[in-house]
């Protein structure tokens, strides 16, 4: 799928904004017929890579049941991600953390961020945003379509207990696609 970007932000040098890349997938959720060809996996979070706006990565993604991502961000990369079917939470933090040179950090009040995403609801996101996505139905899947722009250099993982936010691992394009 190849979507032709436009406006004053979508040159090669300087690729989509974060509103054209929400633009992108809110587009791309209402596509029915791709979002039924999406094979769903009972167990496990199934995905199809699509051809992004301006060069972006994007993906469309199946989440079974009681599924999440975990806490990550996207390094230096902007995305976008709306809901096609069901519904998606996304936790957030709302604090830019330092983006190297550290293990654990604790937490301010006040920091956390919660949204509901339902078919057709999507957000917007700037660099180095934490969050995790989860589907909490108990019966239900959730389709959802991820857009990132530059392609994702790096997934830092993080874990939390409480206040306390831990960087886990990185990960690499190598280890996801």
């Amino acid at each position: 799928m190849r979507t032709p970007v436009s406006g004053p932000h979508s040159g090669a040098a300087l690729g989509p904004t974060a509103a054209e890349l929400l633009e992108f997938v809110r587009r791309t959720a209402a596509d029915t017929d791709l979002i039924a060809a999406l094979p769903l996996d009972p167990d496990g979070r199934t995905w199809i890579r699509l051809d992004g706006p301006g060069g972006s990565e994007a993906w469309l993604i199946g989440w079974p049941p009681g599924t999440g991502t975990g806490w990550h961000d996207h390094a230096d990369s902007l995305g976008a991600f709306s809901t096609a079917a069901g519904t998606l939470k996304e936790q957030s933090l709302a604090v830019r953390l330092p983006t190297d040179g550290w293990k654990t950090l604790e937490l301010a009040e006040g920091v956390d961020r919660s949204r509901q995403l339902s078919a057709g609801q999507g957000r917007a996101f700037g660099r180095h945003h934490v969050h995790e996505v989860l589907n909490e139905s108990d019966t239900e899947h959730a389709v959802s379509v991820h857009a990132y722009y530059p392609p994702l250099p790096q997934i830092r993982r993080y874990s939390r207990t409480g206040a306390v936010l831990r960087l886990e691992h990185v990960e690499r394009p190598e280890d996801w696609q």
